[in-house]
């Protein structure tokens, strides 16, 4: 069976293992900042109808700008988009026909963008053994005959953060070889600004680094996103982008965002103590949890525990976990849960002791 490549949408997933919605639906999969949009943003959604009746600006201003003074870079390293997966469409197109390295677990658009790209892809898998860590050794003997190399940063799914000492020798390395790097940092926010490499970007032109606005700002359905690059890298992304690709409205909220520093902190402690909580919990009960540092974590169910039937248990009780199907490395027997607020974690709780005690 096929289930969705993605968390988020739950009813696709009922759909697809022949399950009715139940009435209640507490939706794990996600992981979006639980505590919804800032406050501002929702203070000036009325003033926000005057831009539906115009044309956004072509540069997706007042985003771009706001992007700059955050980072304190040049817009000219700057390119904003209809969000990250957008923004990674663009990047596979400058790789059509080349080779790429995709280091699994991790996120699957990576895959599906260079493969539309006619990509020829090489998987380099991490072992849950190693705890998921990068295998630098292997990681070094492909680069040398790629020509780019994607890294999730923090890793999605597993939430695991490279070290700054193993990311340094890599960006070494693929500058040595001309081998590029593609840095996915849509969850550094939720972490640590200071270990995003942006600042780095002018040093090193061969690398690339993709951000997105969705989850600490909790603005999914807005779809924003942008990248950090040369100017030459820009340019050429610019020349593949449709015009007018960030919306109006997008690029007015992005703006606010950006401004949002005690909104940002509420979130990464939130996330913090829960993920903690969490996986005390989970470990005190024979599971194996990846040692993630954002806002989401994963878990292998312990020995004789039948991951199939955990997960479709979990569902007839309204409670969606993001499966593992799809990530090479994972292969069905983990699972992600993203970080909610308090009362919908002890909800979950509260199901897993059941779980777990009728098992």
């Amino acid at each position: 069976m096929q289930l969705p490549e993605h968390g988020a949408n739950p009813h696709h997933v009922y759909a697809k293992v022949g399950l009715d919605l139940p009435q209640r639906v507490l939706d794990f999969s996600e992981n979006v900042n639980p505590a919804g949009p800032p406050q501002a943003v929702i203070a000036m959604w009325p003033d926000l109808l005057a831009e539906i009746g115009s044309y956004p600006d072509p540069e997706g201003q007042p985003f771009l700008s706001a992007v700059a003074d955050f980072h304190g870079i040049p817009q000219s390293l700057l390119f904003a988009g209809n969000g990250a997966a957008e923004l990674l469409a663009l990047v596979a197109e400058r790789y059509r026909g080349k080779r790429a390295i995709v280091v699994h677990p991790t996120f699957s658009e990576y895959e599906a963008t260079l493969t539309a790209k006619q990509v020829e892809i090489i998987r380099v898998v991490a072992s849950e053994m190693n705890g998921f860590m990068l295998p630098l050794q292997e990681i070094r003997q492909e680069m040398a005959s790629a020509a780019v190399l994607y890294l999730c940063t923090p890793n999605n799914p597993t939430g695991i953060m490279p070290t700054r000492e193993d990311l340094n020798d890599i960006i070494r390395y693929g500058a040595e070889v001309g081998c590029d790097i593609v840095l996915d940092e849509a969850f550094i926010d939720f972490v640590d600004e200071s270990l995003s490499f942006i600042s780095t970007i002018q040093e090193n032109p061969h690398v690339i680094v993709v951000r997105s606005m969705t989850k600490m700002y909790a603005i999914p359905g807005i779809r924003l996103g942008y990248m950090v690059a040369s100017p030459a890298v820009i340019e050429g992304i610019k020349i593949l982008a449709p015009h007018w690709n960030v919306n109006g409205l997008a690029a007015r909220i992005g703006a606010v965002c950006l401004l949002e520093e005690s909104f940002c902190e509420q979130a990464i402690q939130h996330s913090q103590r829960q993920r903690e909580q969490f996986t005390a919990f989970l470990m005190a009960r024979g599971c194996t949890v990846t040692n993630s540092v954002t806002n989401f974590l994963a878990f292998k169910l312990g020995a004789n525990l039948d991951a199939t039937k955990f997960y479709r248990d979990l569902l007839g009780r309204g409670i969606v976990l993001r499966h593992s199907e799809n990530f090479r490395g994972m292969d069905g027997e983990w699972f992600r849960i993203g970080m909610k607020n308090e009362a919908e974690m002890a909800v979950l709780k509260e199901e897993l002791k059941r779980w777990f005690a009728e098992n």
